[in-house]
């Protein structure tokens, strides 16, 4: 059996899909009652109690460990879902980690990532590191927007990422829960080029079939609009990346095609596969 948590998420759902599609038992593991794909089990547990977890990993082989926001607080032990997975027999664990453990090493959150990261390796089970970029799905901040003005509202309109599709990241995800080759490996994830702002606005303008027009945000605008829904340090790194990334943070990676044998998928396919949102 796969426990995966974070199951109502855009990693979640087609994680939780592709792993009983190809014929593995599944525990899918949100905090709120969610619907789950026929045949898999679904229980309600918050990681923030990781005594929660233990009914979803007894008997589990396998643990794809994705954190809610707040247990990137400070305060938080999400080191002590690991020991519980160790506890219950576990052997394999996949953790969603961030591109920015390696090109921004000194915030915070990123500081408790890595600690996670070297909890995991330290763990004696098998393990393998996801550190996807900036998501593709962060567009459907602009959702709102665009379904009752048809307007993009952003900041950095000319910077781009390559930003990653989160399919992608769960085809991966999948790959190393069921596959020993890639046990031990540390997989950096983006999208198969540099888009900004204005280009990402091109694409869901010709997904919608009709104009959508761009407004340049300020920096102080966008953090307060993005202080909202994520935590202050996250907002402020998070447009420090959007608005001066590093030649790290430029870079295509080659480890999407390197565990799926196939490009991953520009953001025109991500527009296209979600354009209902944007409707």
């Amino acid at each position: 059996m796969i426990v995966v948590t974070g199951a109502t998420g855009n990693i979640g759902r087609p994680l939780t899909r592709a792993l009983a599609e190809a014929g593995e038992q599944v525990t899918a593991v949100s905090r709120h009652p969610a619907a789950v794909p026929d045949g898999v089990r679904h229980l309600v547990a918050d990681l923030a109690e990781p005594v929660g977890l233990r009914p979803a990993l007894a008997g589990a082989k396998s643990l794809f460990l994705l954190l809610s926001g707040d247990l990137h607080a400070l305060g938080a032990h999400p080191a002590d879902l690991v020991g519980e997975a160790v506890d219950s027999g576990v052997r394999r664990i996949v953790l969603l980690s961030t591109l920015g453990v390696v090109t921004r090493p000194f915030g915070a959150t990123r500081i408790a990532m890595r600690e996670l990261e070297d909890t995991v390796r330290e763990s004696g089970l098998e393990w393998a590191l996801l550190r996807p970029g900036g998501f593709a799905s962060n567009a459907l901040w602009w959702a709102e927007s665009v379904r009752a003005h048809r307007v993009v509202a952003a900041p950095f309109g000319d910077v781009g990422v390559p930003v990653v599709d989160p399919a992608d990241i769960a085809e991966v995800a999948a790959a190393c829960l069921l596959e020993d080759r890639h046990t031990g490996g540390a997989y950096e994830l983006t999208g198969p080029e540099v888009i900004t702002p204005r280009g990402q606005t091109e694409a869901l303008a010709a997904a919608l079939g009709s104009p959508v027009a761009f407004k340049e945000l300020t920096r102080e605008e966008a953090r307060a609009a993005m202080a909202r829904s994520m935590p202050a340090e996250l907002a402020d790194d998070t447009l420090d990346i959007l608005g001066n990334p590093s030649p790290a943070e430029l870079r295509v990676s080659p480890d999407v095609e390197r565990v799926l044998g196939r490009a991953p998928r520009p953001f025109a396919d991500w527009a296209a596969r979600n354009v209902t949102a944007f409707r």
